[in-house]
């Protein structure tokens, strides 16, 4: 295992609780699930954090009331547009998100943007110099070897809970000792079935998560299990493990969040209760930790029995799509991103069937033809996904 700068543990240049301000801090995606629960934090430590930006896509009401709660002077809109008080300035279009992030008078940027849509903004956050609190994996899945290859030592901080397990426990253990990265997942809501069992599932069945509370994407993405091979391209990119060295297993009781065994065959689990502003808070303000978020704690006397198994890829075929376009390399991951998301927004739809979201990834993978990930590279292999994968469900019966 080779440990990337970029996520290097000792964050190096980027010590924050240094003065008593709080930490200035700006939300990317802020109406979003993430966004929503970044801003409990800065509630329940208003000492600690202060709000100087936010950005929606295209949610202006729940984006005006938020500026005004939180004093709020720089908004970013990426769809339609916001009469905002003569006091605050409105970013609006596309690149939203991305300028916002460069301009905010920020110490953190948290980027909570859902799909590729995050990626310009995980890039300005860097190009500025500003820590990066990542939510948005989707950058990395699309643009790993670019967007670590511009982190300085310590400037980025995962806010995926595994990835932020991860990273936790491999602050304390040399990189060399290391043997292999074990990611879990409580295997969603159809967990057991097999895929017989799934051609007629909906929408609302997918989105009923048993552990986490999350967006409707990236629900979907747990259902299919396609979350957890997202969750392995990114930790292949912000840690340096091969694919060979990072395994998924199946742990429904989502306690653990992650594993890391050493040479010798230790093995260290980070377990914590299921709440996404746990990681959160440790992005917006590592090293310090603070009470936990809702007071929550593990009743390890309560807990019962925790269980694991391996992953049922036969099913779940999403999985394997991902090690594979991760073992490909160059734009194959982009293209699975972006074939994914077009998937999952037509089954929510109601114009894509469950089984169908991994045969059209599948199918725009087959037709690709790769280039090396530049950011043009990366663009060009994302737009053109998006244009196959929608003529292929196109061509295809919804069930």
């Amino acid at each position: 295992m080779q440990v990337s700068p970029g996520i290097a543990a000792g964050d190096e240049g980027y010590g924050l609780f240094e003065e008593a301000e709080p930490v200035s801090v700006a939300v990317l995606g802020s109406t979003g699930s993430i966004g929503r629960q970044t801003l409990d934090v800065v509630r329940a430590h208003p000492d600690r954090f202060r709000v100087t930006a936010l950005t929606a896509n295209s949610d202006r009401e729940t984006l005006l009331a938020q500026a005004k709660e939180f004093g709020v002077g720089l908004l970013g809109l990426a769809q339609g547009e916001v009469d905002a008080p003569d006091h605050v300035r409105v970013v609006q279009g596309a690149m939203a998100a991305a300028e916002v992030a460069e301009a905010a008078e920020a110490a953190v940027v948290l980027n909570g943007v859902v799909g590729a849509a995050g990626l310009q903004a995980t890039l300005a956050t860097l190009r500025a110099g500003k820590v990066l609190a990542l939510a948005n994996k989707e950058s990395l899945v699309a643009a790993g070897e670019l967007v670590m290859g511009k982190a300085g030592p310590g400037q980025i901080r995962p806010v995926d809970s595994e990835h932020s397990a991860l990273w936790q426990l491999l602050a304390g253990i040399p990189p060399d000792q290391v043997r292999r990265a074990l990611v879990t997942g409580s295997g969603g809501p159809f967990r057991g079935r097999l895929r017989a069992d799934l051609r007629t599932v909906g929408v609302q069945e997918a989105l009923a998560h048993p552990v986490w509370q999350m967006g409707p994407k990236i629900t979907v993405d747990s259902s299919t299990l396609m979350n957890k091979g997202l969750e392995v391209i990114e930790a292949h990119f912000l840690f340096g493990f091969t694919y060979d060295e990072i395994d998924v297993v199946i742990h429904p009781q989502g306690a653990v969040h992650a594993l890391v065994e050493t040479l010798d065959g230790a093995v260290f689990v980070h377990a914590a209760p299921p709440d996404m502003r746990l990681p959160i808070q440790l992005g917006l303000g590592w090293p310090e930790r603070f009470g936990p978020p809702g007071g929550k704690r593990l009743d390890w006397a309560g807990l019962g029995t925790l269980s694991f198994e391996p992953p049922d890829v036969e099913t779940f075929r999403c999985l394997g799509l991902a090690y594979e376009a991760g073992r490909r390399g160059d734009t194959y991951p982009a293209v699975l991103n972006a074939a994914n998301e077009c998937a999952v927004r037509a089954f929510l739809d109601g114009r894509l069937g469950f089984l169908g979201i991994p045969e059209v990834v599948e199918q725009v993978l087959e037709a690709h033809d790769p280039a090396p990930p530049s950011l043009e590279g990366v663009l060009e292999a994302d737009a053109w996904a998006r244009q196959t994968a929608g003529e292929v469900i196109a061509g295809r019966n919804p069930r």
